[in-house]
């Protein structure tokens, strides 16, 4: 099996396609990948870690309005399916899956030119730009969420199939988590994280409820700060006597997080679909804080959703604070096994393999 893998721009483009390339390599050892990126996007980093062959195009996304950008961005995309087609050409693929961003747009495109077998995966509840205007060209297009379907109406094939990176989780080790944070199991963690670079907001909330939280010790919390704000905050943290802070956990990063997810009660966080994927395929109830600064205020638009199936509770920033946040957290845990249940009844844990399925199926057809 011979695979082109392209999606980019942010983690939550790229993290699902390198665990779709985890499961592909799993059933078919001898598999052959090649991932098409921008040279300027974070996957160039995180790919070649990952020791995937790796090439690049040059592409940058639309405006918005009309501007003079927009033509030169017309000519950048030309370019870059001119591109695409001669890596495609070279490489030979069974099929061809891009998981968003900008720079899926001329990778999908070209492909579908060349009758190869296209899969899109759109992990966000309303999909981007990139992943409508692809959906008029590719096989199938492979959802994360019921709600999605409405906004593919004139694809070939839309199929439910859960977030690839759902799957990685519900295999994780939950002894290890256990370790890590030096507690016993009937212990309940609640972990609290504003993303890889952390939010001031949420940390800020954080060191309001701060005060109260050693009247919870049947609660373990996990505060994730960002490595930026590290410092700042345990400076804060200092301020208090050590005794009070006994169920608390404070790290900068958390590199080995789905370990810490798997033995998680309640999921305090941003609402990228990356994480809503991994909580509700371990059936964790989450309180979402939707970042503001995110293109279409998609992040909001997920965690509504999530929060009328009655899996999530949703504070905006906007009124975010320390009390507020402690309240919701009280008022989940109380009612947690219908928020818990409502989580596992929209997750979807064998979703990379249920992908894998659908692209073999497509191969087939070829």
């Amino acid at each position: 099996m011979r695979i082109i893998v392209t999606g980019g721009g942010t983690g939550g483009h790229i993290y699902p396609a390198l665990a779709m390339v985890n499961e592909i390599k799993k059933h078919h050892p001898n598999a052959e990948v090649l991932y098409i990126g921008s040279e300027r996007g974070l996957e160039k980093d995180i790919v070649k870690r990952a020791d995937i062959p790796f090439v690049t195009i040059e592409i940058s996304g639309f405006k918005r309005k009309l501007s003079l950008e927009n033509l030169k961005t017309i000519v950048k995309f030309l370019k870059s399916v001119g591109k695409s087609k001669q890596y495609i050409k070279e490489f030979q693929p069974d099929v061809v899956i891009g998981t968003g961003g900008f720079v899926c747009g001329p990778v999908l495109y070209a492909a579908s030119k060349l009758k190869i077998p296209t899969v899109v995966h759109e992990q966000n509840v309303i999909p981007g730009l990139t992943n409508k205007f692809l959906s008029n060209y590719v096989d199938l297009i492979a959802i994360s969420f019921e709600g999605s379907k409405e906004y593919f109406k004139k694809a070939k094939r839309v199929v439910l199939t859960g977030n690839p990176r759902a799957t990685e989780v519900v295999r994780a080790d939950k002894t290890n988590g256990y370790k890590v944070l030096n507690i016993t199991s009937d212990k309940k963690v609640i972990l609290i994280f504003g993303g890889s670079r952390g939010a001031k907001a949420i940390n800020q909330a954080f060191l309001e409820m701060l005060p109260k939280l050693n009247q919870y010790q049947n609660f373990h919390f996990v505060f994730v700060t960002g490595n930026v704000h590290y410092d700042l905050i345990q400076k804060e943290i200092q301020k208090y006597d050590s005794k009070l802070l006994k169920n608390i956990f404070v790290t900068p990063y958390l590199y080995n997080m789905p370990e810490i997810l798997a033995i998680t009660d309640l999921n305090i966080s941003r609402a990228g679909a990356s994480t809503l994927a991994e909580v509700t395929a371990l059936g964790v109830p989450s309180i979402l804080i939707p970042s503001p600064y995110v293109t279409n205020n998609h992040q909001e638009k997920n965690a509504k959703w999530l929060e009328e199936q009655g899996a999530a509770k949703m504070i905006k920033e906007q009124e975010l604070s320390g009390d507020k946040l402690l309240d919701t957290i009280v008022e989940v845990m109380k009612n947690h096994q219908s928020y818990s249940q409502a989580a596992q009844n929209i997750g979807k844990p064998e979703a990379a393999t249920k992908l894998l399925k659908e692209m073999e199926t497509l191969i087939k057809k070829k």
